[in-house]
């Protein structure tokens, strides 16, 4: 089968629930993947920040391959060797108390919903049934019809109400509006530190901290979302380090499952995780002992290969060099480490012809809201191949042919 056999066949089969651009991958390694044809790109978009350690890193292989060969699943009917030192090693590379696995990004946010909602009925003393937690506009936090009810995109919402309620939506970036939507009634403030599904959009310095300073203030928790841009992702170990805060809850997933396992969690103190109790929160996967073993080797990567300051330093000098590109479809270069956005005029077209003539030239990258490439490569990418892709980048968002087509 080629390329276009492929395609078809997931077209005839799967639900169109994707806009995949028109290329099939089967290998990858390190910052590189090469499609069924056997041409080689560069992966600029890390499936979506999950391959920050680089394809098949060889550590976390072997810790799945180890494990895979002792044992996978036990469901937490049972302990398991490995769940333990896992989220011990999360717990000290965090900071928190506690751990609690779970699988995907979603299911991690669903968790932190429902542990600051029965924290507020059981510390906070909010009425049964009344607990609110505030959001922001563009967020992106997952797919679950909850999730969606709290989401300003149209197109995430339409024809999947009725929706939860009990969540009410500010402006990003504007803490003074966090401040007057806070109530009685308000257990949570969900946040991301940096919006990326929006467009990779950049709070004004300082943001964050604002924001977990008016919470405490009013004995509302942070919960802070690090799903896309912790472990490295923005050039610090987690995001909200830039203003020096980490949250009372925060979300993790993506990049701890090493690209190869999904392996999610939120993380918190005790005197918030304590409102759990056998029985009443779950997943017969969360947990697991092939998850936690390469959870555990995922985390040690990004700490040995000290990732988060490459991404940091590339992170700088690459969105210096896309900023000095000239070129007349640019609007905007925004970011933070090596999650950047280049953003496109809308008098130029959409993102995704430029993401087309990309690919053509063997750079891997994807169109977020209509109008911005994000560039977003695994954090073990060197300087020499990112001085390779530019001249290509600069030729692309140059190119009036491109923007036109």
């Amino acid at each position: 089968m080629n390329t276009n056999d492929y395609i078809a066949q997931v077209d005839q089969y799967s639900a169109h629930n994707y806009h995949p651009l028109p290329v099939v991958i089967d290998r990858g390694e390190g910052a590189w993947v090469w499609d069924v044809e056997g041409k080689k790109y560069l992966d600029m978009l890390s499936a979506y920040s999950a391959v920050n350690q680089g394809h098949r890193h060889p550590k976390i292989l072997r810790a799945l391959s180890e494990q895979a060969a002792k044992l996978t699943l036990t469901s937490r009917a049972f302990h398991n060797d490995q769940m333990g030192p896992f989220l011990k090693g999360l717990c000290d590379v965090t900071g928190f108390e506690r751990a609690l696995p779970m699988n995907t990004g979603a299911e991690a946010v669903e968790t932190a919903i429902k542990a600051a909602r029965k924290w507020g009925y059981e510390a906070k003393g909010v009425e049964k049934g009344q607990a609110e937690i505030i959001v922001c506009e563009q967020n992106f936090h997952g797919r679950t019809t909850t999730i969606v009810g709290f989401s300003s995109d149209a197109l995430s919402r339409d024809g999947f109400g009725p929706f939860t309620p009990g969540f009410r939506v500010i402006p990003y970036g504007d803490s003074d509006a966090l401040a007057s939507a806070i109530t009685p009634e308000t257990v949570g403030f969900l946040v991301e530190p940096l919006q990326g599904e929006a467009g990779v959009v950049v709070p004004p310095d300082g943001y964050f901290g604002r924001c977990v300073e008016i919470c405490r203030a009013n004995d509302v928790l942070v919960i802070n979302d690090e799903i896309q841009t912790g472990l490295g992702r923005t050039g610090k170990m987690f995001c909200g380090d830039w203003d020096g805060h980490r949250g009372d809850i925060m979300i993790v997933g993506k990049a701890l499952g090493g690209g190869v396992f999904p392996v999610s969690g939120i993380l918190s103190d005790s005197d918030i995780m304590d409102v759990f109790t056998p029985g009443n929160h779950g997943s017969t996967f969360g947990g697991n002992p092939l998850g936690a073993a390469v959870g555990r080797a995922a985390l040690e990567v990004i700490q040995e290969e000290k990732l988060a300051d490459q991404s940091n330093d590339l992170g700088q000098w690459f969105m210096g060099e896309l900023k000095s590109i000239n070129s007349p479809h640019i609007e905007e270069v925004r970011g933070r480490g090596l999650m950047i956005g280049v953003v496109i005029k809308d008098s130029s077209g959409t993102a995704r012809p430029f993401c087309e003539a990309l690919q053509q030239r063997g750079i891997l990258a994807k169109e977020t809201h209509e109008q911005v490439i994000r560039f977003a490569p695994p954090l073990v990418i060197e300087k020499a191949t990112l001085e390779w892709a530019l001249p290509h980048i600069a030729e692309v968002v140059e190119g009036a042919a491109v923007a036109v087509g």
